[in-house]
């Protein structure tokens, strides 16, 4: 059987994040990619000019046409700026019984334009976190889903997981990027397990996409069967070496993109 992963997401006309750089990853580690677009976004490397929204009932179109025809093993989501929309994505997954569900709730773009309208964030909660089988938030998205200060710590960033847990995810890894260090550490927190992962810290500005790299990379893993642990484990190694690539990339003035081929260019 052809590993099937389907993101859905905002577009990114820059190319560097959102459904190109899941469908991107999904190609470099071996997985057929679809998609069901929630957004148009104008950005580029520097930041996001517009975004224009995919009205709810055609969301749900592009559901139920890939849904219904394609055997899908793995769900990646992130951009959902409106609540219609986080709603007619919830419905779209209960109505198909979509399993494996990486939610990455992306608030804010790398140029830090805000993606996800104020509103939308108690609906996030309400509806699509109680679906997910993992979801990946970054330190200021996990603080504001919490309506939280930012964890400054180790032990704050575990407890704020445990925290998010307690929302109705099956698993939380949150992630470290944006803290200080020398290694970037991120936890995956279960119900009956906390793991620490740690990567050395790379000194770049090509940044734009890496969260919607991660967590389509792990939905790729799922894909193929992967267990949640090493679908995490492999997509973290994948990630650090697409951003230490991404330096043989030139690719626009602002923060550029991970090199997502960095194995094949």
């Amino acid at each position: 059987m052809t590993a099937i992963a389907v993101t859905i997401a905002g577009s990114d006309s820059g190319g560097g994040a959102g459904i190109q750089a899941d469908l991107k990853t999904f190609s470099a580690l071996g997985v057929y990619g679809a998609s069901v677009i929630t957004a148009l976004t104008a950005q580029n490397t520097r930041g996001v000019t517009g975004i224009h929204d995919v009205p709810p009932e055609f969301i749900t179109a592009q559901i139920d046409a890939v849904y219904s025809d394609l055997q899908v093993n793995a769900t990646k989501i992130g951009m959902l700026s409106q609540p219609a929309a986080i709603e007619a994505v919830a419905a779209g997954l209960q109505r198909h019984n979509v399993k494996n569900v990486v939610l990455d709730p992306v608030m804010i773009a790398a140029s830090g334009d805000r993606l996800l309208a104020p509103e939308a964030v108690e609906v996030l909660r309400r509806v699509l976190i109680p679906r997910a089988t993992l979801i990946t938030p970054n330190l200021p998205e996990a603080a504001a889903l919490l309506g939280a200060p930012e964890a400054q710590t180790e032990s704050e960033m575990k407890e704020q997981a445990q925290r998010l847990l307690a929302l109705g995810a099956r698993a939380v890894l949150i992630k470290g990027g944006h803290a200080s260090g020398a290694e970037s550490v991120d936890f995956l927190v279960q119900p009956t397990m906390v793991a620490r992962l740690a990567a050395e810290r790379i000194a770049t500005t090509n940044t734009h996409g890496t969260g919607c790299t991660l967590s389509s990379a792990i939905a790729a893993g799922l894909a193929k069967g992967q267990p949640l642990s090493d679908a995490v484990r492999e997509a973290k190694a994948y990630v650090t070496a697409a951003i230490a690539a991404s330096g043989k990339l030139h690719i626009g003035q602002g923060h550029g993109p991970t090199h997502h081929f960095h194995k094949w260019w």
